[in-house]
């Protein structure tokens, strides 16, 4: 994923670019028998980033898993990953993918996108596996909620120096992350290891927390309506603050974290951009200071403070110097809104505690239905008496529990 500058003007860009490159990992891919697999229905890897399709594909061909992918009609990851969903939705209809056993994966740079789809869309994916890249991209898009990870854990197996540290520190902050070294770690122990975990369409349990109406869908609850006025100090915000590191302000120019340099290579310049940098060039340093890579001058901004700054940028055989300032971000309140529920088979209840909530669609199953009553926030609304969608809503104050239209 290629990290995003901070412009004075803005936060985070919402664009994230995905490039795959090299090898998958070492190549060790035994055949496994699916257990518990419907007739006919096999496993999936779903790509956020489609141009790795050939190498999973090979990869996974002979244990005649599926590969799903959907076509990058944005560069900005959120319509990617609407669009990854929705593929994943029609190959569940057409039958032939077993829903329990869909496993989201991304390789190097697309690594990050595998932790930013998950928070979006969490109910979708067993598992999950990211190949080299890292995280941190994914926190620092201000859209990671720790809630989300509850069911779908994340295998990340990289080399990185810090990258240990860094899955150890997201696990203590409560992302649900294993972290593996690449050396060592072969395909085959990969697919196991996604193997073993599976999708429940209605797990008693679920959290989930977001911060936009269009990603609010949590396994059997769907999130309607959103009331900042519904408050609820039981159930706090699990997102993931972002690290406040300054940028150039040279407008919102990508780069990738693993650029061996010299300097940093600037990938990706957004729409209508107006500044003077062009796709191509490098910076190779800045107050005089040379810059060896792209790991170095992410240490040289994590240090930086506020002030002038003149950049020496690489263009073909030419230098130029562009007179700039080292920016710190700006980052507006975040608002969320976060669901917790479960079902007590042994009390018959299904229990929900919200935040942020005016209104909500509550699926429930035949197997919880009989003789189930069902609690929101506290407060009794209703005993269930068939399966089937009740939506519940708050109104001049008061509880109400309807069947779906």
């Amino acid at each position: 994923m290629i990290s995003k500058n901070w412009s004075r003007r803005s936060a985070l860009a919402c664009a994230i670019i995905s490039l795959g490159c090299g090898r998958l990992f070492a190549q060790e891919p035994p055949t496994l028998a699916v257990p518990g697999a419907p007739t006919g229905k096999t496993p999936a890897i779903a790509l956020i980033d489609s141009s790795d399709a050939a190498q999973w594909q090979s990869l996974v061909k002979e244990r005649g898993w599926q590969v799903i992918t959907a076509p990058a009609a944005s560069t900005a990851i959120d319509p990617r990953v609407q669009a990854l969903a929705s593929a994943v939705q029609d190959a569940i209809q057409k039958g032939s993918v077993d829903p329990a056993r869909i496993y989201l994966a991304g390789r190097s740079e697309a690594a990050a996108a595998v932790f930013y789809t998950i928070s979006r869309v969490p109910d979708l994916w067993a598992a999950g596996i990211a190949v080299g890249g890292s995280p941190q991209p994914a926190v620092d898009s201000d859209r990671l909620f720790t809630a989300n990870f509850t069911l779908v854990p994340v295998l990340w197996v990289s080399a990185g120096p810090d990258d240990q540290a860094l899955a150890k520190k997201l696990k203590a902050d409560g992302l649900n992350v294993e972290w593996r070294p690449a050396n060592g770690t072969t395909n085959g122990a990969i697919l196991d290891w996604l193997l073993q975990h599976q999708r429940d369409e209605f797990p008693n349990e679920i959290d989930c927390e977001t911060n936009s109406p269009t990603f609010a869908h949590c396994y059997w609850i769907q999130l309607t309506k959103f009331d900042v006025n519904e408050r609820n100090d039981v159930l706090p915000t699990t997102r993931l603050k972002p690290v406040a590191s300054a940028a150039l302000d040279l407008g919102g120019f990508g780069y990738k974290p693993g650029d061996p340099g010299p300097g940093i290579l600037v990938s990706y310049l957004p729409e209508k951009y107006n500044g003077e940098l062009k796709i191509g060039d490098r910076i190779v340093a800045i107050d005089g200071r040379p810059i060896a890579d792209a790991h170095q001058y992410a240490e040289i901004m994590a240090k930086a403070t506020e002030g002038h700054a003149a950049a020496m940028i690489q263009r073909g055989k030419e230098k130029i110097r562009m007179e700039t300032r080292i920016v710190l971000p700006h980052r507006d309140p975040v608002v969320t809104a976060r669901v917790e529920a479960q079902y007590l088979p042994e009390d018959k209840e299904i229990q929900i505690v919200s935040r942020t909530i005016q209104e909500m669609r509550v699926t429930i199953p035949p197997h919880w239905a009989k003789d189930a009553k069902l609690f929101w926030n506290g407060l009794a609304l209703e005993k269930v008496d068939s399966p089937g969608c009740v939506v519940l809503a708050v109104e001049k104050e008061l509880l109400h529990a309807n069947k779906c239209p």
